[in-house]
């Protein structure tokens, strides 16, 4: 199914093209579009959360008044979840492949659950699996990580009343670009700089909802490996006051000369993150 999802000008960040995070909220946008279209857009209502998001960043998007076009399908389906695979395109240029896991949500209890039947048997009829994205790996925190303190904003908050699954992206990049700037001032995306990172993928893991309070969560990032001419980033989004873990994350960074072209890492690169290793290479 293809559907037009539009840009906003908000969208862009400091590179002057559209912000790796913002993908997620085209994404949703698509999703809820899907699910009206297939007649089950009462999941919005009663409770339909996100158990993961998985994102391959191809190309770079530019602010446009044409809307970008999303193709969802059904990837996979079980009682509990279905997975959605998403194409997104602008103009003829592939920009991103994507999936989502999602399953049913009690909203008073804040609890999952599983999939209403209509839903299943809604998805069942569409169900048409595609390959799958490879695997990147997650490392667990140690004292190696990068703790940064993260507090929520009540906009934030989505229509169940926790933090939505979009913004997560927003805490882990926040959580990253504080780590990069005590690892190595460099490291951080500056539009007049000869070198930037892009993302290639990232993925997420929802574990807990985040609630609205005054008291801030932490963000805890650590670099899981280095490659040739990339850097792969643990991220995780715990709660300070029980221990609880929110989310987990990990990111692919790719560095790059100004236009785009992967330089391999500098010893200098690799010297200033080896102290964040989360495990040794």
């Amino acid at each position: 199914m293809k559907i037009e999802v539009p840009l906003r000008w908000a969208d862009l960040d400091a590179q002057g093209h559209v912000n790796n995070a913002r993908f997620l909220d085209y994404m949703q946008d698509a999703r809820a579009e899907f699910l009206y279209s297939l007649g089950i857009e009462n999941l919005l209502r009663e409770g339909f959360a996100v158990a993961s998001n998985k994102i391959e960043y191809y190309a770079p998007v530019f602010f446009a008044k044409d809307p970008l076009i999303a193709q969802i399908t059904v990837d996979d389906l079980t009682p509990e979840s279905v997975t959605l695979a998403y194409k997104l395109y602008q103009g003829d240029t592939k920009v991103a492949v994507a999936r989502t896991t999602l399953s049913g949500y009690n909203i008073a209890t804040r609890t999952r659950r599983g999939l209403p039947k209509a839903a299943q048997e809604a998805f069942l009829e569409i169900l048409d699996p595609v390959e799958p994205l490879r695997e990147i790996p997650w490392l667990p925190m140690n004292e190696h990580a990068k703790v940064s303190s993260m507090k929520v904003r009540w906009s934030d908050l989505d229509a169940y009343g926790h933090v939505n699954n979009a913004i997560i992206f927003d805490y882990v990049q926040e959580g990253r670009i504080n780590f990069t700037a005590g690892a190595f001032k460099g490291l951080n995306d500056h539009p007049n700089t000869e070198t930037l990172w892009f993302l290639a993928r990232q993925d997420a893991w929802y574990v807990n909802p985040i609630i609205f309070r005054r008291e801030p969560y932490v963000v805890r990032t650590g670099v899981a490996r280095m490659g040739r001419t990339s850097v792969t980033f643990s991220s995780q989004v715990d709660d300070p006051t029980n221990g609880q873990i929110c989310a987990r994350a990990a990111t692919v960074a790719v560095f790059a000369d100004a236009h785009g072209k992967p330089l391999a890492l500098t010893d200098e690169l690799r010297n200033n993150l080896k102290p964040y290793l989360l495990a040794e290479e």
